[in-house]
């Protein structure tokens, strides 16, 4: 059976054979079915790919700033106008020091960075580490004043149409469901930028309209154990074990074990949805 059937339009006379297939020569329409076979998928188009491959991605990936997360990545980074998807056992496990590079990225570049109900208040210092500009981040709390029967989505779902945000970041509420996701889903491919969002864990039995989907686990100290449970791509059999920046360094370590002060924390933006 032929793996990459010749379209239709391949075989109208008259049509160039290079318009139908980008790797097939300009005059050999008559050859055009039987050279395609022998095109490699993304040629064609970026969303094809063999299953041994990984998918390749039609906008330029973003760097995650792990070289072996890179290189198992579809297109070698995190996707743009799609949700990259975590799963998280609990906050906390080191998902902003992993996510750090591509937003700060985004900062860096002069695009706004949201961030939207995290689980607990930030710490500006940390983040300042981190490489944030904390005075330019915009934190944004839907839950804090939920009204019965409205959206707390709706704000996330509006940052990713309006296409103005560089990145965005948020901790979806619990038990989400499917067809809600899939909004968000295809509200993100208006957004020309990193798109994340934190689930718990027990998502995994669920199925999930993001391309991508991966799983973060502690592994030791100042380390991360990572497994892609969903690419466009083979299956990644082995989690993957990452070294994650230290936020403190050994003088603050060793300050804070004599001192403990009260983290700085950032400045919310409390929305409220009256529809």
């Amino acid at each position: 059976m032929d793996a990459v059937p010749a379209p239709v339009s391949a075989l109208r006379p008259g049509l160039p054979a290079a318009k139908a297939w980008p790797c097939v020569p300009a005059g050999t329409a008559s050859e055009a079915p039987r050279i395609a076979h022998r095109c490699a998928p993304e040629t064609l188009h970026p969303a094809l790919w063999l299953g041994h491959q990984l998918g390749r991605s039609g906008a330029h990936a973003i760097g995650s700033g792990f070289p072996a997360l890179n290189a198992e990545l579809p297109g070698g980074g995190w996707p743009r106008r799609v949700l990259s998807e975590l799963l998280l056992p609990h906050p906390g496990v080191g998902e902003i020091r992993l996510l750090a590079p591509p937003l700060v990225a985004a900062q860096r570049a002069g695009r706004l960075v949201m961030i939207f109900d995290p689980p607990a208040d930030l710490s500006a210092w940390a983040l300042a580490r981190l490489g944030f500009d904390v005075d330019q981040l915009l934190v944004v709390n839907t839950r804090a004043r939920v009204i019965p029967g409205s959206d707390s989505l709706w704000a996330l779902e509006q940052a990713l149409k309006s296409g103005h945000v560089g990145a965005v970041l948020a901790w979806l509420p619990p038990r989400l469901r499917a067809e809600r996701l899939h909004r968000l889903q295809l509200a993100a491919h208006n957004h020309d930028g990193a798109a994340f969002v934190l689930r718990e864990l027990a998502a995994a039995a669920r199925p999930t309209a993001s391309p991508l989907r991966l799983s973060l686990r502690a592994g030791g100290a100042d380390r991360l154990r990572v497994r892609i449970l969903k690419r466009r791509g083979p299956p990644l059999e082995a989690p993957l074990q990452l070294a994650l920046p230290a936020v403190l360094s050994e003088a603050a370590q060793r300050r804070s074990q004599s001192v403990r002060e009260p983290a700085r924390g950032l400045r919310e933006a409390v929305f409220v949805n009256f529809v």
